[in-house]
């Protein structure tokens, strides 16, 4: 999550604050490391009842009042809600069994991700897959540590996973603060983060932006959404492929789409062999499995010769000028490979590049980077991506990844502040109904915004 927050709040911030992001970093692995430490002999100084009242309280605030904005944000509000309701009421109940069912869950948890880790290590071989082996190692031993009672028989579970949390997170946030102090002022963050570019190659320049930029769309052709007749397979032909009655495999597809003159749509010149052990090769991200690849010309050109994409996501703020760029670097190789430079890899890349340093745009404080820490729907977005980084970019990761990303620049506010908001226009619509003042329709409240908005820009 701290690469990807990084990547939202840009370069410019980073290179002006670096030391007060590896102060915080360390501070926050210090604190990690002693509520940690705090919780083996079993008498803890940290306030677990309270910590977990306040997770309660933002719980039942999240599920009371409802989402300002429908769709995915709706969804990740409300199943963070239940989330915490879950663990909220765990951490508070007092019996034994709730410190049990906790640890069974985290230690179930970090036991499935290292499992996935390591299993993505040893099937792929993706750049830097040892030490992805490795870190799957010590998740899983960190599993073993949560299922076993010794030393606190499971009291220390959530003081455990708040400290190892806070370190992993506080030696993150330091280790790359002080590795991209060293970035030219025109780095990009996305040229690094992306795989299939020359780690020299970090400068990238703004190209001039012609006329009004418009919406930048997501395409993307689900292996379900682009077959006929799919076998059902849940979750298998969402995320990885769908087969149809005559057996013939889909894959599906991604593409992005900025008017007038950026689509990106990358294939494979020649179709790749999609049967038996020559496809389990090709799962490798090495270079004996790198084809010739092609770019698309257009939406409507692809669309026309096979069919309409099943599902978009739409952006409106983003930095058409970056993405020129990038672009343009990115699409100087042509070359494609199934793993780790697809089309879902492709679409990932080029939308990070046009929404890096959008977190930033709006201010430049601290608070900036602590909303960004803080900012639920970036921690969902940052488990896709490391979840598509360990294996393979897919259709249907990309689209799940682009809607948290859309969700994450526009955060919901947290619950307990949209409840003290929904109370106050409550109680303001009361005052004016005892007063015999006329409430304004919502209608009218929305053109009186928009008149504002308007006067401001033509003023500005």
């Amino acid at each position: 999550m701290v690469r990807l927050g990084l990547l939202l709040l840009g370069t410019n911030y980073i290179k002006r604050r670096w030391p007060l992001l590896a102060a915080i970093g360390a501070l926050w692995a210090a604190l990690g490391a002693a509520i940690f430490i705090d919780a083996l002999d079993g008498v803890m100084y940290f306030p677990i009842h309270v910590f977990g009242y306040l997770v309660l309280i933002e719980a039942v605030a999240t599920l009371v009042v409802s989402s300002p904005r429908p769709g995915t944000t709706a969804v990740l509000r409300k199943a963070r809600g239940v989330a915490f309701l879950v663990l909220g009421l765990l951490i508070i109940d007092a019996h034994h069994a709730a410190s049990v069912i906790l640890a069974m869950l985290f230690g179930l948890c970090f036991l499935i991700d290292g499992g996935f880790r390591i299993a993505a290590a040893a099937v792929v071989r993706f750049n830097g897959w040892h030490l992805s082996l490795m870190t799957g190692v010590l998740e899983v031993l960190f599993a073993a540590f949560m299922f076993e009672p010794y030393p606190t028989f499971y009291a220390g579970t959530v003081p455990y996973c708040i400290g190892m949390g806070l370190f992993l997170s506080g030696i993150g946030l330091l280790r790359q603060a002080v590795r991209l102090k060293r970035l030219p002022d025109n780095a990009a963050l996305s040229l690094l983060l992306a795989r299939g570019l020359p780690p020299t190659e970090r400068e990238l320049k703004p190209e001039a932006v012609m006329g009004d930029a418009g919406e930048l769309v997501v395409h993307v052709w689900t292996p379900s959404g682009s077959a006929e007749d799919v076998v059902p397979q849940p979750l298998v032909d969402r995320y990885i492929a769908a087969v149809d009655g005559k057996g013939v495999v889909s894959t599906g597809h991604a593409a992005l789409e900025c008017a007038p003159d950026i689509y990106v749509s990358h294939y494979p010149a020649v179709e790749i062999d999609r049967t038996g052990g020559d496809f389990a090769r090709m799962l490798r991200a090495t270079t004996e499995n790198n084809v010739e690849g092609k770019f698309q010309p257009s939406y409507a050109i692809e669309s026309a010769g096979w069919c309409n994409s099943t599902a978009q996501v739409r952006f409106t703020d983003y930095d058409r000028g970056r993405l020129l760029a990038f672009w343009l670097r990115y699409r100087q190789d042509t070359t494609y490979n199934l793993t780790s430079r697809n089309c879902s890899s492709t679409v990932a890349h080029c939308l990070e590049a046009a929404l890096e340093g959008s977190l930033a745009r709006d201010g430049a404080g601290l608070m900036v980077f602590l909303r960004a820490m803080l900012n639920p729907e970036l921690w969902v977005a940052a488990q896709l991506r490391k979840r598509a980084e360990a294996m393979a970019w897919t259709p249907g990761l990309v689209l799940d990844y682009a809607r948290a990303m859309h969700a994450a620049i526009q955060p919901a506010p947290w619950g307990w502040y949209s409840l003290i908001i929904s109370f106050q226009r409550a109680w303001r619509y009361a005052s004016m109904v005892i007063k015999g003042q006329p409430i304004q329709s919502m209608g009218a409240i929305q053109r009186e915004v928009e008149a504002k908005r308007h006067t401001k820009a033509t003023g500005s």
